[in-house]
């Protein structure tokens, strides 16, 4: 690791996935190279939960979320509980992804709510941060519109709910998207906010705006590895950790704010926001 580079933070890599099959050591390698200081490894489904746990047991600067995501919302209910019986678990530091998506449609809207409310309930009941998935086509914000509603009327959304997160972020927004006014219900609810490359998009371009009125403790990058390569990065087919680099430029050149101050800050929102027992390397 240089120590000459900004600390990263990848809150969101799906290291296990299999694009990484023939090269995984290689991309961890090069994400150290670059300075990688925190990696949030999330699941989409039971195996993917319990290769990413895997690796994050082999890896002191990395941590496990496990959940189900909207487009496998449909997953038999005694597969999912299964599966999050199993958050107690040290090495799994936040629940999910999960969430809403009306982009792709891929589960009915009915079983996406009733699987974030399943996951609302072990966060709340643990104290470990949900990791939200959100979508919706293009120019629309219905996606938006039903996960707040959904947050509003879980715990979370109760005066003095949540009690577990102590002051916490009760969830993330991963790779948030969409109009300022869901970042600023999201905020209000007291969430945290995490940029991907998905912010260089033309289609994004209101990311541009309310990126500025996060609040600078409420705030964390991710790759979202493979996927979402971002502009700049070596290889245009599949992204990885170490190029949450030029995401991190990206948001201290929109906030005004200098990299040197702001990544550290990063990685200290981190270590706030997904609180573990053993000391991270």
């Amino acid at each position: 690791m240089t120590s000459s580079l900004p600390p990263l933070v990848d809150a969101h890599g799906h290291l296990q996935a299999e694009r990484f099959t023939g090269d995984r050591t290689a991309v961890i390698e090069r994400a150290r190279a670059a300075n990688m200081a925190r990696l949030l490894i999330p699941s989409w489904d039971r195996e993917s939960a319990a290769a990413g746990r895997e690796i994050a047991a082999q890896l002191p600067w990395a941590d496990a979320a496990i959940g189900i995501h909207p487009h496998v919302a449909s997953i038999a209910p005694a597969e999912r509980d299964a599966l999050l019986s199993t958050a107690d678990d040290p090495l799994i530091v936040a629940i999910g992804e999960t969430g809403i998506d009306t982009d792709r449609n891929r589960s009915p809207l009915a079983d996406q709510i009733t699987n974030l409310e399943a996951h609302i309930a072990v966060a709340c009941a643990l104290g470990k941060p949900l990791i939200i998935h959100c979508r919706s086509v293009i120019g629309a914000d219905d996606a938006q519109r039903q996960l707040l509603a959904t947050l509003r009327a879980s715990e979370i959304g109760q005066p003095g709910g949540a009690k577990a997160f102590a002051g916490r972020p009760a969830f993330v927004l991963h790779s948030a998207s969409g109009p300022a006014s869901y970042v600023e219900g999201a905020l209000a609810l007291g969430g945290a906010v995490s940029i991907s490359g998905l912010a260089f998009r033309a289609s994004e371009a209101a990311t541009r705006d309310w990126v500025r009125i996060v609040p600078v403790d409420r705030l964390l990058t991710e790759t979202d590895a493979p996927w979402l390569v971002m502009p700049g990065a070596p290889d245009q087919e599949r992204n990885e950790p170490a190029n949450v680099a030029y995401t991190l430029r990206w948001v201290a050149e929109q906030r005004g704010e200098e990299i040197a101050e702001l990544a550290p800050r990063l990685v200290a929102n981190y270590d706030r926001i997904f609180p573990r027992s053993a000391p991270r390397g």
